[in-house]
């Protein structure tokens, strides 16, 4: 460990670090207010050449993060958490004036630079150090989804079933392009013809504009909700995981195919071979486990329980640091 008494611990302080990237900042912040709800976010922006670097460490590193950081690492927190690679310096540095500090994501380096490491289980780091959690951390639970449907009052009247459809885009492991997303509409037209109900389809940050267009194009006006962007409005993610009876998802996306396997609502999953890699194996251990399935001909309600590894993540910190 590179500890050093550096500054006194703030006793009473969590800080939630990442470079402000939605899926990277839900992360640290889901785990760091289950711990304690009055946690701080810190989005921070890296200057070069630290942030080539990061998380390795360089010679004046302190000025990495901006004067506003340098000035908070005086006085570090209680435990530092970050997710992604720029905020594994932003802790490493914490962690070197007194703070206890846990990693969300691969660091690539040593794991042992910080307390705790946080991996999805499809990644291949492991080690005395590292915590393994099934998918990604996200604040959804029972709580999160009631606080969801109270925002959304006007869902609870349309016409069930409530489809919510939740739209990725493309990665390095696999695509979800105006192609893609024709199939899945011809399928979600079908079923709505067959049996009624209402759809609800967001996209995501992920989602790409020619399939935003082919979105806004299909069904605005024609269903229940269809959000593509900010144009459209506030985002409607909250209130359809809410007032969810069933998902589909896109299969590209861990992050959110993990809060929707957190809901108690059936979740179908759209051609799952598109894509491989970490997430493939992940939709492939929920699938084993029935707790989504494959979207065919129909929506079945069959048992839920819900995947929620946020609170089990948070109780073993506790446990691992006291």
């Amino acid at each position: 460990m590179e500890r050093k008494p550096h500054g006194e611990p703030d006793c009473r302080h969590i800080w939630a670090v990442s470079d402000g990237r939605a899926g990277n900042a839900r992360q640290a912040e889901a785990l760091a207010r289950t711990l304690d709800a009055a946690a701080e976010p810190l989005h921070l922006t890296p200057r070069a050449p630290w942030r080539w670097a990061a998380p390795r460490r360089l010679p004046g590193d302190r000025a990495a993060f901006g004067d506003d950081y340098a000035t908070r690492l005086r006085t570090p927190p209680a435990l530092a958490i970050g997710c992604g690679r720029q905020a594994a310096l932003a802790t490493r540095l914490a962690g070197a004036r007194g703070a206890r500090t846990v990693q969300i994501l691969d660091p690539r380096i040593d794991p042992r630079h910080w307390d705790l490491v946080v991996v999805p289980a499809h990644d291949a780091l492991r080690g005395d150090n590292v915590l393994v959690v099934r998918g990604s951390l996200h604040p959804v639970d029972d709580d999160w989804l009631a606080t969801a449907r109270a925002a959304h009052p006007a869902f609870a009247a349309l016409p069930g079933p409530r489809i919510a459809v939740l739209l990725g885009g493309d990665s390095r492991h696999g695509r979800f392009d105006v192609l893609a997303f024709e199939a899945l509409a011809d399928r979600l037209d079908a079923l709505l013809a067959g049996e009624g109900g209402s759809l609800l389809l967001a996209g995501s940050r992920r989602t790409a504009a020619p399939v935003r267009a082919a979105l806004r194009a299909r069904y605005a006006g024609h269903a229940a909700v269809a959000w593509a962007d900010d144009i459209d409005g506030a985002n409607p993610y909250p209130g359809l995981l809410g007032w969810a009876d069933r998902i589909v998802c896109s299969a590209d996306s861990v992050n959110m195919l993990s809060e929707a396997a957190a809901t108690r609502a059936p979740v179908f999953v759209f051609e799952p071979g598109r894509i491989d890699g970490g997430p493939r194996r992940f939709v492939d251990g929920l699938l084993a486990d029935g707790r989504i399935q494959v979207l065919g001909d129909a929506l079945p309600a069959f048992p839920v329980t819900p995947l929620r590894e946020t609170a089990r993540i948070a109780a073993e910190v506790r446990a691992r640091l006291r």
